[in-house]
């Protein structure tokens, strides 16, 4: 975490009792998202956000813009005496997400300090923080055997296999030994060894710079460990990007000194090293404020499993304060990959075509096919083991929980004003109602409704009311999504423009006349299933001919059943069908130019459909959808250049889905406000509803990603006319308390 002393405060500090608007002001000027509040006496008294005004004006208020701030302030601020102050020692207690800590003297600001949000260790373009992926290193060191274009090989291959970066070795043979080719033999078996081995093998220094040269062709850093003062020189005004320390010199002062004094960044092995030994080598990196990753190491080739404890990289965290890695010589990848579980940011591992080749480093190399294994089971973990977060259902969890969780039932009939007594509550599945651990909060209250036998109980049961639908007031036309089974009993509640009726794969099969007594004067949409039956989700770009064919079939049923319904809807002139079109894998994205075929595939699939009188109208997806059978990769109708562009190929509309689009932001780094703007021409109806991160939907309104103020802005400015609906997670339940409460939520803001 890097930080600075600012003793110029003024821009960011106003007093409790000016208005929301002049502290909105200041914060529009210091370009901090922030302004901390004092009272009369310069007190610190709280602080107001960018955050905090959003939230405030997403909630009903009785506050307007010239309201004083103390009304509305932040009241909990982090800060720190001035005097008692250090970065290194309160470096734990700083939340990662604040950008200003005001240092205090007697209660006082006297000064802020600014807080880089991500501590930062970069090797060359290659920026290592808390959230990047872990840095990969392929060791190929002598493993060229002294062949140039053999190491130029090796360096495509562990391109080709993942690695960040591709590691070298240089020694200057006369000044590193202590003694030479004609005396070498006064030298024991070992050093013996290793000078043959290493003379044989070496390439000269001009040849090294030929393959590092090759590495930045190739788009891969080289990185290149120094043995000596003459090799780290030669490095140095080559202009390598760090330097990497062996182990055998973590307690060579000498040569680490020069490295650090060079200002370039390193990366150290501890392997051969005591703790105290890598104390003092610690303190000579501080001493001349070097950037530094130590990496836990065993040296031995290959190493024992017993001998290599994997834990002490915590330890070496407490030490640094900073990022770990971890230098594997163990044979196989699970350590290596077990590693950066245990918090290891960088990855060493040796690197060669042939294990039998001459030389120790060989025997505890990985293949090709090897490392590569190791660097997706090194994805996978940094995915499983993203930063810490408040535990929360998924999106999957929340199916899984409705499908398979339990609920409290009534076993009987409960007349409204009847106390809710424990022999009258029963547990049954699906979760769609109060969990069991509800119970006692439940055993005790009054009906505040007629409950029917078999009835799930919910959180108004509990609370003695619940909210009401109404009549509201929307600058387009709203609806919601029905079933067959409750439209009847919803149609009624509101003035809807429009009903969106959610089909099953089983509502295809029945006889619809009975759900409908007369005709409606409002307008008609469809949701397609995408879950039909043997298992089958629909995807009109399957590579399998009899997938697809199958596709098409079941969507020529919804067509049909579309316009079934369509006969109780005399005012809808063509019936519109969303459907979610398919184009999803299960192992991983595909690549981007591969993306056009399948929109062809799209296209060419839905030529066959069956339309009748409907049109169909695509969603737009999240990258990470949740199907029946687990979760995808989305790889079509997903980026809005791609949407608009295979809308105005093939003349489509789409169903724009803000929350698919948000988690896509999310994930992409997008503005949802330019995602809108792009896709707007083409859209044909909207599904409103939050998201929260990229795969985190069902959130409730406002306590997720969507800024719904600029939204509403964005959308009132390019398709101020095109209907939608809240798509709530269970927002039918309870009598649809989730549309209810989504409406309230859109009409207090003006959507």
């Amino acid at each position: 975490m890097v930080m600075k002393t600012k003793k110029n405060i003024e821009d960011f500090v106003s007093y409790e009792t000016q208005s929301i608007k002049d502290v909105l002001n200041k914060i529009n000027k210091n370009q901090k998202g922030i302004i901390f509040l004092i009272n009369s006496s310069g007190k610190l008294t709280g602080s107001f956000s960018d955050g905090d005004f959003r939230r405030l004006m997403l909630r009903k208020s009785e506050y307007n813009l010239d309201s004083e701030i103390r009304k509305v302030m932040n009241k909990k601020v982090t800060f720190f005496e001035e005097s008692k102050f250090n970065e290194n020692n309160y470096v734990s207690q700083i939340n990662s997400n604040l950008k200003l800590i005001p240092l205090t003297d007697k209660d006082k600001i006297v000064s802020l300090y600014l807080v880089d949000s991500e501590r930062c260790f970069e090797i060359g373009n290659f920026k290592l923080t808390e959230n990047s992926p872990t840095f990969i290193i392929a060791e190929i060191g002598n493993n060229h055997q002294g062949d140039v274009a053999f190491a130029k090989e090796m360096v495509e291959s562990a391109i080709e296999s993942g690695a960040d970066c591709v590691k070298f070795q240089m020694r200057d043979m006369k000044s590193l030994y202590n003694f030479d080719e004609d005396s070498k033999d006064v030298a024991d078996l070992g050093s013996q060894y290793t000078f043959d081995l290493l003379s044989k093998y070496q390439l000269s220094n001009s040849e090294l710079f030929e393959v590092f040269d090759f590495c930045k062709e190739k788009g891969v850093i080289p990185l290149c460990t120094p043995w000596d003062l003459s090799s780290l020189e030669k490095l140095n005004n080559y202009g390598i990007d760090a330097f990497k320390i062996a182990s055998a010199d973590l307690t060579n002062h000498a040569l680490l000194e020069k490295a650090a004094s060079t200002g370039k960044p390193l990366i150290c092995s501890t392997g051969m090293s005591t703790e105290q030994e890598i104390k003092s080598s610690i303190e000579i990196m501080k001493k001349h404020k070097s950037k530094f990753v130590l990496l836990h190491c065993n040296s031995t080739y290959p190493a024992p499993l017993r001998d290599i404890n994997l834990n002490y990289l915590s330890r070496l965290k407490d030490l640094t304060k900073f990022f770990v890695g971890y230098s594997g010589h163990e044979r196989g990848i699970n350590i290596a990959i077990s590693s950066v579980a245990l918090g290891a940011k960088i990855v060493e591992k040796h690197f060669t075509f042939d294990k039998k080749l001459e030389g120790n480093d060989h025997k505890v190399s990985l293949l090709p096919e090897e490392f590569k294994n190791m660097v997706d089971g090194i994805r996978e973990i940094e995915e499983a083991a993203a930063p810490l977060k408040k535990r929360v259902l998924t999106q999957g969890e929340m199916i899984n929980r409705d499908v398979l969780a339990k609920s409290l039932i009534a076993k009987e009939q409960i007349l409204k004003g009847t106390t809710i007594s424990r022999n009258l509550i029963g547990v049954k599945s699906p979760g769609n109602g109060l969990q069991p651990n509800s119970l006692n909060k439940l055993v005790g209250k009054k009906a505040f409704r007629d409950i029917k036998k078999g009835d799930f109980f919910y959180k108004s049961d509990i609370e003695g009311s619940k909210l009401l639908p109404r009549n509201y007031k929307f600058s387009r036309p709203y609806g919601i999504p029905v079933r067959f089974h409750d439209f009847s009993s919803l149609e009624k509640v509101s003035k809807f423009d429009f009903f969106e009726f959610h089909l099953s794969y089983s509502d295809l099969e029945v006889n619809i006349d009975p759900y409908f007594k007369g005709n409606f004067d409002q307008d008609l949409i469809v949701h397609s299933p995408e879950l039909f039956k043997e298992d089958h989700v629909l995807d009109l770009a399957s590579p399998d001919n009899q997938y697809l064919k199958k596709s098409i079939k079941n969507l020529d049923k919804v067509c049909s059943m579309s316009s079934k319904i369509k006969k109780y809807f005399k005012n809808s002139k063509r019936t519109q069908i969303v459907v979610n079109a398919g184009g999803f894998s299960a192992d991983g994205f595909i690549k981007k130019d591969e993306a056009k075929k399948l929109y062809e595939k799209i296209y060419k699939s839905l030529s066959k459909v069956k339309l009748q009188d409907t049109e169909i109208i695509i969603q737009s997806m999240p990258p990470f959808p949740w199907h029946f059978g687990g979760q995808r990769y989305h790889n079509i109708f997903v980026d809005p250049e791609e949407i608009s562009n295979f809308c105005r190929d093939y003349g489509y509309r789409i169903c724009l889905d803000v929350s698919h689009a948000q988690m896509a932001c999310s994930f992409f780094g997008w503005e949802l406000d330019q995602y809108v703007n792009e896709v707007s021409d083409f859209v044909a109806h909207l599904h409103i509803s939050d998201a929260l991160g990229y795969d985190g939907e069902g959130v409730k309104f406002g306590e997720g990603d969507v800024d719904f103020l600029s939204l509403s802005k964005v959308l009132k400015n390019r398709i101020p006319d095109i209907g939608f609906i809240p798509e709530v997670w269970q927002g039918h339940v309870n009598f649809g308390q989730g549309f209810w409460e989504a409406f309230e939520f859109l009409e207090d803001i003006g959507f």
